[in-house]
């Protein structure tokens, strides 16, 4: 059943029909296109269109619709319509006849499928966001049950400085909090009603904008008709915040790779979630976090799918946003799906204790603090700076840590350096002395834990 046709005297050609219909993507929009179209069967009654008899008729039928494909909507594909709009429709026309015509009245598809789309949106980020937080809390756990397990942090993949493997949790926590917030914003921005506004230049019926926004559960009607029929903005900033929290998952895939090795060791995978070789019967890999790092390119491609889709489009619609669908309900499964595994993934994780612990007396990770106790010595720190680097140069010679070197072996270097230096080179004081807001220190690790833990409960 098309929704449009008078002007036309030949039927499509099969070809462009195969081409033009959007079915097989729109479907999954069924129930919030069923629920935009009880409410505007309401506004319909609420200026005579239909009376409360017509109006009880298309409600109960609507639904009735609805609860036959609530949970297997794969049904609605069996159907040769163009769209979930005509689908919808005709469904209608086949229960109860000429009163279900009516239902259109005053209602384009343009507006229409840009409602279904954002009420779609607001029911997906809320079970985004829902996830993410399972995500965060697994972090926490992990921390947790870790937080005096220390080992390097990295710059340039180099061992850098000592951290506790709590401490790089949070960093993932406060990455995907960031991810939250986003998302919270994106609900406030899309959540404005675009009913009402027609093909393009709003409707002549005299209906309540702000009452069909209440309805549908927006805060507020948009205020232009044009914008609001063409508006994607929403899309992109979607797509936009799960191509980041990719970037995310991709990050932290990359880390647990890198701890996995052999010639790192920090962590083992469970066997569930590795693969093996199928010449090399030795071999453990990590394949389901490469595929995380490999999604994230998928995600992305989807942002500029929807970035050159809407570029130089003019106002208003134009049949070009019926791809945007496509890129949109890819880009939030893939998020959803490497979301969920990596949830599985943290809980699998085991710490090789000895291995983390081990590798901070190498590397020569307290560099930085033999600089900062000639600084309190009274030695500026560009000196101190090149005073260290001479020591450390020495404690690579001789194959041996720096708290391994002798005193007057140092002392050659600066005699100022004394017996505390030792204090100073332990690693869990090098950790201890950074006790400053987002700071190691085992205090502010406490701290973190305690803030977090009122937020989200730890189980």
């Amino acid at each position: 059943m098309s929704l449009w046709g008078g002007r036309f005297i030949k039927d499509n050609n099969v070809e462009f029909k195969k081409f033009n219909d959007s079915l097989k993507i729109d479907y999954k929009l069924v129930e919030e296109d069923i629920k935009v179209s009880i409410s505007w069967s309401y506004m319909l009654y609420t200026i005579n269109v239909i009376n409360f008899k017509e109006y009880n008729i298309i409600f109960k039928n609507l639904n009735l619709i609805l609860n036959k494909v609530k949970n297997n909507k794969s049904l609605i594909l069996k159907s040769n319509e163009e769209d979930i709009h005509s689908w919808v429709e005709k469904q209608l026309v086949m229960n109860i006849g000429y009163l279900g015509k009516k239902l259109n009245t005053g209602k384009s598809r343009n507006e229409q499928i840009t409602t279904d789309l954002k009420l779609w949106c607001k029911k997906k980020i809320k079970e985004m966001i829902i996830i993410i937080k399972k995500l965060q809390i697994s972090f926490l756990n992990l921390a947790y049950n870790n937080k005096n397990v220390i080992f390097p942090g990295y710059t340039h993949l180099q061992r850098a400085q000592p951290i506790t493997f709590a401490h790089w949790c949070f960093s993932y926590v406060e990455m995907i909090n960031r991810d939250i917030n986003r998302l919270k914003k994106i609900l406030k921005r899309l959540d404005y009603n675009p009913m009402g506004s027609g093909a393009l230049s709003g409707i002549t019926y005299k209906i309540d904008r702000d009452l069909i926004a209440f309805i549908l559960g927006f805060s507020k009607s948009t205020n232009n008709s044009l914008d609001a029929v063409s508006d994607r903005d929403y899309v992109i900033d979607i797509i936009n915040s799960a191509s980041i929290g990719m970037i995310h998952l991709s990050r932290l895939a990359e880390d647990l790779i890198f701890f996995n090795t052999n010639e790192v060791g920090y962590i083992s995978l469970s066997d569930r979630f590795t693969s093996g070789s199928s010449l090399m019967p030795q071999k453990k890999n990590p394949d389901i976090l490469e595929l995380i790092r490999g999604k994230c390119g998928r995600v992305q491609g989807s942002l500029n799918n929807i970035l050159f889709i809407l570029k130089g489009l003019p106002l208003s619609y134009n049949k070009d946003m019926q791809e945007d669908k496509k890129c949109l309900f890819d880009a939030i499964k893939t998020w959803k799906d490497c979301i969920n595994i990596t949830n599985i993934i943290l809980k699998n994780i085991k710490l090789n204790y000895k291995k983390c612990k081990k590798s901070i007396f190498y590397g020569y990770l307290n560099a930085t603090e033999l600089a900062d106790y000639l600084v309190n010595k009274g030695i500026a720190f560009r000196e101190a700076h090149d005073i260290t680097g001479k020591i450390v140069l020495e404690a690579i010679k001789k194959n041996i840590s720096l708290e391994k070197l002798k005193l007057y072996e140092m002392k050659k270097f600066n005699n100022i350096i004394n017996i505390d230096i030792y204090k100073y080179l332990d690693a869990y004081s090098c950790l201890d002395k950074r006790n400053i807001k987002g700071g190691v220190s085992s205090n502010q690790i406490k701290i973190y834990l305690k803030k977090k833990i009122k937020k989200i409960y730890i189980k």
